[in-house]
């Protein structure tokens, strides 16, 4: 049998189509949360359907530029005048959710626990209470669970998952995995054998004896309490990390990296592209956001910028009553634009030496202002689009 092969695609639309989740990746401050979202909107007025935007990232910049007061673990349908005001009627549905780290693990410990007796006394131990809404593996991990979970509610034609800055987001594909490694893992024995039996063995009751100095009796006490009531859920986690791992390398998911041509985030977008590689997940786009434009590179454009330095003293001859300083400003404005080359010229030739660049490559010009509302995520979303 031949090895199957992934249909080529020309367009962000046609990649969607086909897909169930679109995972959106990469550094911080690059228009990560702001693009999903604006991806999730055109989904909605060009193919229909119900759309879901989720974000795992703490910051509450996606409830801001949906024109939201606030969002939470709930979904909440957005308006179709919010659309209809920037001058679409949408042919489906936009959906919108924020992850709420304590909630979700609230929900999955209600959902799984064996019985009513171990899903109080979890909820009621005081270190669940403490790492379910501060341990930061519990955050990535709860993050994929809930993806896990909403996508299998089959509620939702696509979801578009927005998650924090690149290396935090390879913990977030990692997390399933590590949780159940944890559980299974030999400190964790060491801490539960002592509250399962009152006989210690030699070898081990050195360790008890310094963790007590440091940590205290209660601490240990509650530490085990807390894992020996997790254990009875843990074939359920092991089952559901295996789940979530499928799901990542499944047809109906792609990833989607976002950054600049930045040297940073663009060194960082490139190293989360070999992740997804290394991983055999499906990377269907990069999109290079806040580009700067053609002209910029064109040499007739230096040129005119390098005559009007050069002339600048001619030029502004009867411009205005002062002509040194409109020389100087004319100077000025040239060299701006040359400098601005030089840097278009850059981000042309690290665009061109991109590792691992899909199909799909995106290229966004640079917004000179901030997206707040529907208008502008549908204003980005168009050149995402096309």
């Amino acid at each position: 049998m031949s090895p199957r092969r992934t249909a080529t695609v020309s367009d962000i639309g046609q990649l969607l189509s086909a897909k169930e989740i679109v995972i959106a990746c990469g550094p911080g401050g690059v228009g990560k949360t702001t693009t999903a979202a604006s991806v999730a909107a055109m989904a909605v007025a060009e193919h229909g359907g119900r759309v879901l935007v989720l974000t795992v990232d703490p910051a509450k910049r996606l409830a801001d530029a949906l024109g939201l007061k606030g969002i939470g673990n709930t979904e909440v349908r957005i308006d179709d005048e919010m659309f209809k005001r920037a001058g679409v009627t949408p042919r489906g549905e936009l959906w919108a959710a924020m992850l709420d780290t304590k909630q979700s693990w609230d929900d999955l410990i209600r959902r799984h626990a064996p019985d009513e007796t171990t899903r109080q006394q979890i909820l009621a131990n005081p270190l669940y209470q403490n790492i379910s809404g501060r341990f930061v593996q519990s955050h990535d991990y709860i993050a994929m669970e809930r993806v896990y979970e909403i996508h299998a509610e089959g509620k939702y034609d696509l979801i578009v998952v927005d998650t924090p800055p690149t290396r935090n987001a390879l913990d977030f594909l990692d997390a399933p995995a590590r949780m159940a490694d944890f559980f299974s893992s030999r400190l964790l024995r060491w801490l539960i054998v002592p509250y399962r039996s009152r006989l210690v063995n030699v070898a081990t009751k050195p360790f008890y004896q310094v963790a007590d100095r440091i940590l205290g009796t209660q601490f240990l006490a509650d530490i085990s309490e807390f894992f020996i009531l997790f254990q009875s859920m843990y074939e359920g986690f092991v089952e559901r990390s295996n789940a979530v791992t499928r799901l990542l390398s499944d047809r109906r998911t792609t990833f989607m990296v976002i950054s600049t041509l930045e040297a940073t985030p663009l060194r960082e977008a490139e190293f989360f592209a070999d992740e997804l590689a290394a991983r055999k997940l499906h990377l269907g786009a990069i999109i290079l956001n806040k580009v700067l434009p053609d002209y910029l590179r064109s040499a007739k454009s230096a040129k005119v910028a390098q005559s009007m330095a050069d002339r600048a003293d001619e030029l502004a001859e009867g411009l205005t009553d002062d002509p040194v300083v409109a020389a100087r400003v004319l100077v000025e404005v040239a060299e701006s634009f040359l400098n601005f080359s030089v840097v278009a010229r850059r981000e042309a030739e690290q665009q061109a030496e991109l590792r691992g660049a899909p199909e799909i490559l995106i290229t966004v010009p640079f917004f000179s202002a901030d997206i707040y509302d529907m208008e502008g995520l549908l204003a980005l979303g168009v050149q995402v689009w096309d």
